[in-house]
Order: C-alpha cells, then structure tokens, then sequence
C-alpha cells in the first residue's frame, strides 16, 4: 500500500496534522494501535494555546457534553495562603476541562469528516528507508474468528510520514533516534472523583504543596459533579516514582484538599500514573522523511507538564511543512524551534527557583497584587501567550495583554 502521507497516532498531535493536510485534498491515511474512544492518562485540561488550535481546526466544543469551561482558578501557596484568580471574562474563554476519552473521539471523528482514512487497531512495529519513500511495517490487530496466520502484518510506503505515537514512539526507535533509558521529565498521577460538592466543583485548583515543588496538586472540574484530580512531580526530586501511590493517599488525608473536594466525594478506580516528555530541541524532532509530533517530539512544557496545545501546534506546523515546502523535514524542525525552544529555556530557568517554597510565595504574593496581574497571571499560567513573551520582542504585539479568547467567533457562551 502506498499513501502520500501516513499519520502514526490519533492523539491531538495526529489528527491536527490529518485534518489540516485533508482539507487540502492531500492523501491522508491515520493508524492507531487502539479503537476509539479509548482513555488516556492527562490532566484534562485546556489551556488557551490549545483552544485556539481546536478552533482553528474546527472542533464544535457543542459537540463534546463533556465539555467545561472554566472561569476561575484558585491557587495555594506553599504558606497555606489561597489566592484566585479569575481568567478574562470577555468573548470567547481562556480555559476548558474535557476527559481526554470525549476530546480524542471527537477529533478522530473531526478528521474522518474532513476525508482522513482512519485505521484502527493498527500498530506500527518498525521503519525504514526506500529509494523513494519511508516504508513502514504494521500489525493489524485481529478479530478472534479470523485464524490467517499472517493476514494481520502489512507494509505502508509514504512519502511523509508524521509519527504521533507517543513518548516511546516505535518509529523513532526504528530509526536510531530513540533515547536510551528515557522515563521522561514529569510523573504525574490521576484519579477521577464524582459526587464533588466543595469548591472543586466548579473551581479549577492548584497545590503548591511544599513537598511536591516544583510539582503540584490539582482539580480540574468536569461536568456532573467529577473532577480529575491529581499531581505531578519532577522525576529524580525527593519523591521516587514508586511511592507515588503512598505519596496519594498522603495528599488526600491533607485537610485541604478533603474541604476542596467535599466530604461525599467518592473516588472511581482506578487511579493511573504515566511519565511526561519535556525536552523540546534536546531529541531529533525529525528522521527520514518523518516529523514527530506531540510526545514523540517531547515537547511539553517544563515548568507545568501540560502538552495538548503544543501537540496540536506541532501537528500542524507538519501538516504545513508537507503543504509549502520542497523540503518539509528542515522546515518543520526549524519551525518547531522557532515556535517553543525560547518558552521552554525560560521555563527551565524558572524550575530551580520555584522548587524554593519562599520563592513560589512571593511570585504568587506579586501576581496577586492587582486585578491585572491577577488577571495576567492567570493567561500565562494557561498560555495565552508565550512564557518567554517577555523576552522574545519578535512576538510583541498589539493587544497581547487584552485579547479575546477562544471560540469568540463560533460561541457566545461555553456549552
């Protein structure tokens, strides 16, 4: 089989790539080891960088009941002081919670409508090099009837090939690029909770709890009265990976944290942990033909371990490399670096000084002083614009600090 472009993973990163290439009449064929919808282990949340690429993609938040918007955000210090934050109430929105189950399904299902083959089921096992095209080996998985010995492998010749399989991608392993040994920057850990009837019920919440910095605790409210509630620490801090689970049932004793949720919230098993990829500009971002994108590209943020927005960016700074250029693999690193590597070194620069707990006061003692830096405090936070802004005067522009958010245009109200 032979295909223009083959997208391995239908994460965010995958069918962002798809989609933008199919609407343009490009050849697209999609392949992920798992059937939708299927479940995956994050956070939930939505910052404003990755809105707008669901926007700018299409996406109908409408579409997706699970879909919650979110208007204020409470953060603790590691004194003990809260503090809130609420994030602009113009048009549009800054932030949104959706289960990555519910967001997943609805963008495979996006890339299908926008005439993406999508096959699912399928895994790709190895990658190599022809004179003319990146081939690709896959494994099909079959159905329990079906007795062929060998009906389930194929071969798949593309000339691009967009690998959005994840931090452990197959096809980077293939091509001699992996990273020996890699577990990633970030651990994070998650469970969900129904029956919420604190102030987690609608508030989105942060933890700077001392033993975890430069980690945190959260809760990102859902629909229904759940929340996903979790945390995140860097690997290779005091806390090894291994008590994490001792580390949980820690931070859920923590009295806080029990007034937050409410004294009827009911745990839903079980409860997952998995590793985060944050070193942007420090892997190969392409092979042979190939681009990754999304965690095979390691590029989530550093500082908080949120990568949606930048998987999605990263798939379609691919899809636009295949579409413009001659020479779509230099473009796209070049791209990519362009767009993130000056956010993530400001981002690293940050970590030592907030593993401090004074530090971390005092930064949030300074953003809580007036409503603009409460209120800008809260966009940065959530990426509604560069962390590195600041810095980097080639993406100063006007409005920076007051523009609208996401879905403006296609919303008057969150759903």
């Amino acid at each position: 089989m032979r295909v223009e472009t083959l997208v391995v993973g239908g994460g965010p990163a995958g069918t962002a790539a798809a989609i933008v290439l199919a609407r343009t009449g490009r050849e697209v064929l999609l392949v992920d080891k798992a059937t939708f919808p299927r479940d995956k282990c994050c956070g939930d949340g939505l910052t404003a960088l990755a809105l707008r690429e669901l926007e700018h993609l299409g996406l109908d938040p409408t579409t997706i009941g699970s879909w919650n918007v979110v208007r204020d955000v409470a953060v603790r210090s590691p004194s003990g002081t809260e503090r809130r934050y609420s994030l602009p109430n113009g048009p549009g929105f800054h932030a949104a919670v959706v289960p990555r189950i519910d967001l997943d399904a609805a963008m495979l299902d996006l890339a299908r409508t926008a005439g993406v083959r999508v096959e699912q089921g399928c895994t790709a096992t190895s990658a190599e090099m022809t004179p003319d095209s990146i081939e690709v080996a896959m494994n099909k998985a079959l159905a329990d009837n079906d007795q062929t010995d060998d009906a389930s492998e194929y071969h798949i010749q593309a000339s691009n090939l967009i690998a959005a399989d994840g931090m452990w991608s197959p096809v980077r392993k293939s091509l001699g690029l992996a990273v020996d040994q890699y577990l990633g920057e970030w651990h994070a850990f998650r469970q969900y909770y129904s029956n919420i009837n604190g102030r987690a019920a609608e508030e989105l919440t942060v933890w700077f709890e001392p033993d975890l910095l430069p980690g945190y605790a959260w809760s990102f409210p859902l629909r229904d009265g759940r929340a996903n509630v979790g945390f995140g620490i860097r690997r290779g801090g005091r806390h090894t990976v291994g008590g994490m689970k001792r580390l949980w049932l820690d931070l859920l004793d923590r009295p806080h944290i029990q007034q937050a949720l409410g004294p009827d919230a009911v745990a839903e098993a079980p409860h997952k942990a998995w590793p985060i990829p944050a070193r942007i500009g420090r892997i190969p971002l392409v092979g042979p033909r190939t681009m990754f994108v999304g965690d095979a590209a390691a590029v989530t943020d550093p500082l908080t371990g949120e990568g949606i927005g930048q998987a999605l960016a990263t798939g379609r700074l691919a899809a636009e490399s295949v579409l413009d250029h001659d020479n779509p693999t230099v473009h796209y690193a070049e791209a990519v670096r362009r767009e993130f590597v000056a956010d993530d070194r400001m981002s690293r620069a940050l970590i030592p000084l907030l593993a401090r707990p004074w530090v971390t006061r005092g930064v949030l003692r300074l953003t809580g002083a007036t409503p603009w830096t409460r209120r800008n405090f809260a966009r940065w936070m959530f990426e509604d614009y560069p962390r590195a802004l600041f810095v980097t005067p080639g993406r100063w522009k006007r409005r920076m600090f007051t523009g609208p958010g996401a879905y403006r245009r296609h919303l008057r109200s969150a759903p």
